[in-house]
């Protein structure tokens, strides 16, 4: 079948150019990848059908909103790479660094949980799709995995966790590279049979879908782990990876929405995430396969990439005192007593909130560190700019509903 054709040759060749060597030798490729496989987690699977079952056709215009908030708020964390980061490695004002910590635990919070979750879902995953679905199992498997991180982050540090973040980032891209392929072929198809389209989802918009939109801001969560990557590249490296991160990964989720949603009436999607396997099958017979390692690589880059900036966050924090590569150990120990003595999936919301009370807290530092850096600009309506967003993420903090937990 054509449609299976495009997809795997598609698949083949994104994999042959992001995993190839010169691709893997740029130091700026690899500041990229961890933002980029956190932000590109599982919700490249759970957006569409969530989106939709919430606020219907316009599920493309709810991701484009999140898409622009979540590049303001990393706006916020970029202004701090710049200005900020000289004044904190100073202590900053006296006023500014609580703030800035307070942040910090608010983060390191999220990102202890989320690296559980991502692997907990990886192992309930597999487990299912070999026909084991067993709890006991899956806890093992997530501590098996847990351990393997934080040993071969003790042992290779964070390049060596990159290169196995890189693989699966390329992975996870060409395989969503094939899925685009696919839908565009069968909306092509569609446009020349005339029976082309767009998608007319019923849904009617009320306050609660709004909160849900909120709390998926989380999807979109993970373009904050390049300011944890200090010490490794420099602030400018930094701020454009994480923008470039940004770009691509949104380009990614509208151009999913855009091609997809004419399909969505055939296939309807009423908030079960396991819908996606049906949608991409009509665009190609091959693709929920694909799909399903995409689901591994997605949760593993997306656990390795909180676990680098959770590790960048600790060393930060203890100012030095623990290293990088001693964060891993410590960090997998956390993940493993949270996946022995909670239940990961009804924390997870928490994380959620957190997620988006970082983001708030880092809106209001950026604000302080307008008003005070040397040699910025339009102080005072960069301010207020960012207070305004300090106030949209305790919205999101507050008011947001996380539908499925987490990204």
């Amino acid at each position: 079948m054509i449609a299976n054709a495009v997809a795997i040759t598609t698949a083949l060749a994104v994999a042959a150019f992001v995993l190839s060597p010169r691709v893997r030798a740029s130091s700026h490729w690899r500041a990229t990848v961890t933002p980029l496989a956190s932000i590109i987690g599982s919700g490249f699977l759970v957006s569409l059908p969530i989106l939709t079952s919430a606020v219907g056709h316009y599920a493309i215009v709810a991701m484009a909103a999140l898409l622009g908030l979540s590049y303001l708020f990393g706006s916020a964390i970029r202004f701090n790479i710049r200005y900020g980061e000289p004044m904190f490695a100073e202590e900053g004002p006296s006023h500014l660094m609580p703030v800035e910590r307070m942040s910090h635990i608010a983060l390191a919070f999220a990102y202890f949980i989320s690296v559980a979750y991502y692997l907990t879902l990886l192992s309930a995953f597999l487990l299912k799709a070999i026909g084991l679905p067993d709890p006991l199992l899956a806890q093992s498997i997530t501590t098996a995995i847990l351990v393997a991180i934080g040993a071969f982050g003790l042992w290779k540090g964070l390049h060596g966790l990159e290169g196995v973040e890189e693989y699966a980032v390329g992975l996870k891209l060409a395989i969503i590279a094939a899925v685009l392929a696919a839908l565009a072929l069968l909306n092509i198809n569609l446009l020349v049979a005339g029976d082309w389209a767009p998608a007319h989802v019923p849904g009617v918009v009320e306050w609660d879908d709004v909160r849900i939109v909120l709390g998926l801001l989380i999807v979109v969560q993970g373009f904050e782990t390049s300011r944890f990557l200090a010490g490794e590249y420099p602030p400018d490296t930094r701020i454009r990876t994480m923008r470039l991160a940004q770009f691509i990964a949104g380009a990614i989720y509208l151009a999913f929405f855009a091609l997809a949603l004419v399909v969505a009436e055939k296939h309807p999607v009423n908030g079960d995430v396991a819908v996606m396997i049906d949608l991409v099958a009509a665009a190609a017979p091959v693709l929920p396969i694909m799909l399903a390692a995409g689901a591994v690589f997605a949760q593993l880059s997306a656990a390795i990439a909180d676990a680098i900036a959770s590790a960048g966050l600790i060393q930060e924090e203890t100012r030095g005192a623990i290293r990088r590569r001693g964060a891993y150990p410590v960090i997998a120990a956390i993940g493993v007593l949270i996946v022995w003595s909670t239940d990961v999936f009804s924390i997870i919301a928490l994380s959620s909130r957190a997620f988006a009370l970082f983001y708030a807290l880092q809106c209001v530092v950026a604000a302080q560190v307008a008003l005070r850096a040397p040699d910025v600009d339009r102080r005072r309506l960069r301010a207020l700019g960012f207070v305004v967003l300090a106030v949209l993420a305790f919205a999101a903090a507050v008011f947001g509903l996380p539908s499925e937990g987490g990204e």
